[in-house]
């Protein structure tokens, strides 16, 4: 995983591993100038994907439209189980709803 670096800009992404499961943790922000680390953190997580993947993202404060389209693109594209995304800023959640409504391959927990 990736080492918080700032991106043009100054926005910072950190990705590490969950502890105990399968999954991610990110903090920072996921918007045009961190999103090749974010898509970076997403590839990874679908080449260990098993069953089920976790994305953490109590530590996110802004993901924009992009960001929230990669991560639908990837659970779209896994062979079968599911993405549990966890503790997601309330944009996440409102741009699944307004462009990808019945997506079988996410389940957001909110925040």
């Amino acid at each position: 995983m990736r080492n918080p670096a700032p991106a043009h800009g100054g926005a910072v992404l950190e990705v590490s591993p969950l502890s105990g499961r399968a999954g991610i943790r990110v903090s920072g922000e996921i918007g045009v100038a961190t999103r090749p680390s974010w898509e970076e953190a997403l590839a990874g997580l679908a080449r260990r994907h098993a069953d089920v993947s976790y994305v953490e993202l109590s530590r996110v404060g802004f993901v924009d439209v992009a960001g929230v389209s990669a991560l639908a693109v990837t659970a779209m594209n896994l062979p079968g189980g599911r993405v549990v995304v966890e503790y997601p800023p309330p944009q996440l959640s409102r741009v699944l709803a307004l462009f990808w409504p019945a997506l079988p391959g996410i389940e957001v927990a909110p925040r």
